[in-house]
Parts: structure tokens; sequence; C-alpha cells
């Protein structure tokens, strides 16, 4: 691979087409050895959002434990002899038994070395007595097990400046020379040893350590990951965006990230995620029987969640879910991995089935676990004591309209968002909306994930009215009964014209009812076995009030705002596997987009 003798020139050898997406730049072969889908522009923004924003998090945290470090050696020094005669007293008790105190501070002392310390050496013994020691931020390493053309780790390295080096890994021969080619013509391969930093344990043993920002690697995925799984050679971001199910990878994935690190997930097999055609699949890769239902998308998301939150239980680890997305043809999902034993019996109370009506598409939840907490009341301590729980929420047939229930799950039920950090990704987007192509996408979906309700699964007004067989009241009207009658609402980033509620399913159709009362239904036209004849025969408990509420999900903005995309091509989608053959212009089979939404 040769360059141009004027900077930023390359030469593009015949049949090779050059790619450019914001500051990386990439050789595309003729034949698809390195599969690139166009399409996957939003994800890989989305991508560099978060970590860029998540790697200042931890930044703050690490900072913030240095300078509590700081305080309590400038103390120790400020006691000064006092201190020392102290400490000799105490050596003669070494061989009492180790208080929680004491263990408490050996933990602390223990983890110092994570923290980010000034330069060691010969000059840092000559510093003057006194002198201000400034802290240096700390610098992520980030893996990326399935890199192909390596164009997602070349913008992590290119992009996030908090980032040490990216590995960017493949078990495709070609891949790793594609990987290789578009490393050395983006500037981040390997560098003279004297001009660069030390070699780290958590590059690959088995060959010697690349220098370069992105260090390319040629190894099977799981192997290469439990490989890091040691306290010492663990990274700080894994990311998995294979071609179907992360589920194989999950688990050395969960093994290798570092306490408070990220994990960045995507999962393309929407087919067995979103339907129920392939329940056995399901339940083989991620523990859980999918939805038959319009929120089915969330379901999926709900569904590998579960998957990475038991999978980290296993070994005493817990998730804190960030950012979980369904998008076009996918899900992403960005959780923190945390070590905190005594969190990881939580995750029994946040993980439920559901039994879902194959007529009204109404939902019961059944929690597996719950948590009851007692206080104790002369020292104020909460101890908390974790129960199975009761069920089952529902008889064998739905209370609304009387049909039969199918299983759902087990899945995750917890929030899938943190919306303290949606908020700082979505201030970082609108700060730099130059340096991302689907910046106008990234604010919209954010923007619905920010307001977007804890509590699981939403409905459309559309399919509510088709269950009454009735005419469909508007998204402000229903919104703005349910605000009335003091439930909280909130849209669905998951699709358009969708309504999240902490209303019951029950308290919803208490609404129609009522507004079926001003547009009246025509029974003889419903078969006398029909759900909806069953849903017509309640009558409400209460009146609804649809006058116009100021905080209805329709005005949120005045400004028009991208919240589900169109069709980028005439076809797209997953696209093709790599492989020998010629890649296709496009993906495989026509795929439906949302719309340009207010």
């Amino acid at each position: 691979m040769a360059t141009d003798s004027e900077p930023g020139q390359i030469v593009i050898p015949e049949g090779y087409t050059l790619h450019t997406e914001n500051t990386a730049r990439v050789l595309l072969p003729p034949e698809n050895q390195a599969f690139l889908n166009p399409v996957q522009e939003f994800n890989r923004d989305l991508s560099v959002a978060c970590i860029r924003t998540w790697s200042e998090l931890l930044n703050e945290e690490k900072e913030a434990k240095w300078r509590r470090n700081q305080e309590r050696r400038a103390k120790q020094a400020e006691r000064g002899p006092k201190a020392k005669r102290v400490k000799t007293e105490d050596a003669a008790k070494a061989a009492a038994p180790v208080t929680e105190n004491t263990q408490e501070i050996a933990s602390e002392n223990a983890t110092e070395s994570e923290v980010p310390q000034p330069a060691a050496g010969p000059s840092a013994k000559k510093q003057p007595e006194g002198a201000v020691v400034q802290y240096q931020p700390y610098k992520s390493v980030i893996l990326e097990a399935l890199s192909a053309s390596g164009l997602r780790s070349i913008r992590y390295a290119k992009e996030v400046p908090l980032v040490k080096y990216v590995i960017a890994n493949d078990l495709s021969h070609s891949a790793v020379e594609a990987m290789k080619r578009n490393v050395e013509i983006n500037g981040l391969g390997g560098q003279d040893a004297s001009n660069d930093e030390p070699s780290d344990k958590r590059t690959n043993g088995t060959a010697k350590p690349q220098l370069g920002k992105v260090r390319v690697s040629e190894a099977d995925a799981c192997a290469l990951m439990y490989n890091h799984r040691a306290d010492k050679s663990r990274v700080d971001v894994v990311d998995l965006d294979p071609y179907g199910t992360a589920a194989p990878f999950i688990d050395a994935a969960v093994q290798c990230v570092n306490d408070g690190g990220l994990l960045c997930v995507t999962c393309t097999d929407l087919a067995i995620l979103a339907t129920v055609n392939y329940p056995e699949k399901c339940f083989s890769n991620y523990g859980g029987v999918p939805v038959k239902a319009e929120y089915c998308h969330e379901a999926a998301l709900r569904l590998v969640l579960h998957t990475l939150s038991t999978s980290a239980s296993r070994y005493g680890r817990y998730i804190q879910p960030l950012l979980s997305l369904s998008i076009d043809f996918y899900v992403r999902v960005f959780v923190r991995v945390f070590t905190v034993p005594n969190e990881v019996k939580k995750a029994l109370s946040k993980t439920s089935t559901y039994y879902v009506c194959s007529g009204c598409q109404a939902f019961y939840e059944q929690p597996l676990g719950r948590v009851i907490e007692n206080v104790h009341q002369p020292s104020g301590n909460v101890n908390l004591h974790f129960k199975a729980h009761t069920g089952p929420p529902v008889p064998n047939k739905c209370l609304e309209c009387n049909s039969p229930l199918h299983v759902a799950g087990p899945m995750w039920s917890g929030p899938i968002h943190d919306t303290a950090f949606v908020g700082k990704v979505l201030d970082h987007v609108e700060a730099s909306s130059n340096s991302y192509g689907t910046s106008a996408r990234m604010k919209g979906m954010l923007t619905v994930a920010k307001e977007e309700l804890g509590r699981p699964f939403y409905f459309t007004p559309s399919r509510i009215a088709g269950a009454f067989h009735c005419v469909c009241p508007s998204l402000d009207e229903l919104a703005s009964a349910l605000l009335n009658a003091g439930h909280e609402v909130s849209r669905s980033h998951a699709s358009a014209g969708s309504i999240k509620t902490t209303a019951s399913y029950a308290d919803v159709y208490d609404i129609m009812r009522c507004w079926i009362k001003n547009h009246p239904v025509r029974t003889d036209k419903i078969a006398p076995n029909s759900p909806a004849i069953h849903l017509l025969s309640k009558e409400p408990k209460t009146e609804a009030n649809f006058k116009h509420h100021p905080k209805s999900v329709t005005s949120s903005s005045k400004v028009k705002i991208l919240r589900y995309q169109s069709n980028p091509t005439p076809y797209w989608g997953p696209g093709k596997k790599a492989g020998s053959g010629p890649a296709p212009a496009s993906g495989k089979r026509k795929r439906g987009g949302g719309d340009d939404d207010e």
C-alpha cells in the first residue's frame, strides 16, 4: 500500500474504492471480503457519541477519587511525627483480625493503582518540595471484537479524545489485511517504541504488542476476550457488532470489561428476537421467549438486557443500562458493568415474565422476585431481604377481552435508559452537530429516549381502536385524557405514533369506552364471539377528559426533529454476510422504516 508524497493524498489501487465517513477513510476491495454497511453510519455515530460521553464521565469519577486520596495523604502529612507514633503502636496489633473499616481502607489503597498518577521516573524524584501535583486524565482501552474493515475502530481512535488505544480484532485473514491497510492510511499504525508509551498488558499476549493507536489482532473473538479477563489485563470498553446475534460473545465480554466499564452490543437477528416464529431459537440464544405484539421491538431489547444481566450475575457483576435502542433492523444497547455482589441480588426483582393477550395485546407482568426493606430503628441501617414473588397476576384468560394468554420472557423489566446519561449525550451531539453525518436523527432519537418512561412496553392508538372496532382518537386526545386522569405519558423511540404510560390497560380501555360514547360503534357489524364484544360490554368506571393537556406528547417541541428513520436507499437492511463473492450494491431486502415525525 503506497501513499502519495503529498500529505493527505492516498493512492487508490485499481479496483478499490475510497470510503470516507467523518474523520476516517477506508479502502474497500472489489470483492466482499471485509463487509461494510453504509446504512450503519448512524450506529457508528451514536457509538462514538456514547463512548465519548462515558469516557468523560469515567474520567470525572477517577479524578474525584484521586482528589480524595490526595486530601487523605495531605491530612496524614499534617499529623507528622504523631502519626508515626500511632503507626508504631498499631504495628503491635498486626496479628488482630481484620475489621470492616480496615478492609475498606485496604480496598481503597489496592485500587489506587487504577487511578492515573503523575509520570514516575527520575524526573519525578527531582520535583521541588511542595510542588503541585497535577491530575493526569484517564485514557481508556477499547476492544472491538469483530472489526471487519476497521472503520469503527479507526473512528474511535480519532474521534474519542480520552482513548489510549483500540484493539481491532477479526478472525478473517482478509479482514485483518484490510484493517492493517486502513489503519496505515489513517496514520494510526505502529510507531517507534522510543516515542510511544510502554507496552500495555491488555494487548493480545500471543504476539509482541503493537504500539499504534489502533492495534490489529487476528484471533477468535471469544478467545481474545477470555485472555483479557484477569483484573490487570481488562479493557475499558468492549464493542460487539456481529452479523446476527451477539449471544456467543456475551459471556466473554462481561468478564473482560473493567469495573465501571462499558459494553456496546448490537444484535441484528430481529427475526428471532421480535417474532414468535422461532421461540426455541430465541430461548437458546437469550434465555427467554419473545413477544407477539406491537411492542415486540422493545421486548427484543429487554431480552438482550436479560442475557447481559444473567451472564454478568454469574461472576458477581451487575449491569446498568445507559441507552437501549431499537433501530431499523437491529437493536443496540450500551450498559455499564460493575462488580458489587449485593447489587447482583437485585437482578431477580428486575426480571419478569409476561402474560400477553392474543386478542387485545394487553399484558400482565409477573416479576420473579421482590425486595423487602427492613429499617433498623436505633441505627437507621436498611436491611434487604430477597423473596420469591407471588403469582400469577391473572387467570388463564385476559381480564379485558377474555382471549387466551401467551407467556413471554423472562426478560429485563427495569429501566432501559439512564436519563442523566442520555441527556449528556444529547448535549454533546447538539454542541457537535457538524461532527456527525447523522446528527439530525441522533438528536431526534435521543430526545425521545430521554423523555421515555422506564416502565415496560407501549401501545399505539390505532391498535387500541382496532381492538374496539371504533374510530381512532388522535395521539393528542388520548395522551391528554391520560394526563388529565393523573397518569404520566411519553413517546417510545421504537415506534412512530406510540404512547408509553403509567396507566394500566384497564385504565386505557376505560378511556376508550368514554371515547366510544361520543363515537358509537355498530355492534351489529361485529361477530358475537369477537374480543371487541367483551371490551364493549363493560361500562367505564370514570369519566375521561379529552381536553388538550399542556404536557401532551404531540406538543413537546415546536421544532420539527427527525425521530424515525426514512428508508435511506430503495433496498436496505442488514446486508449480506461477508464472504468471497462480490458485495451487493445495497441490503438484501427492502425494510420498512418510520417517518419524519413532529
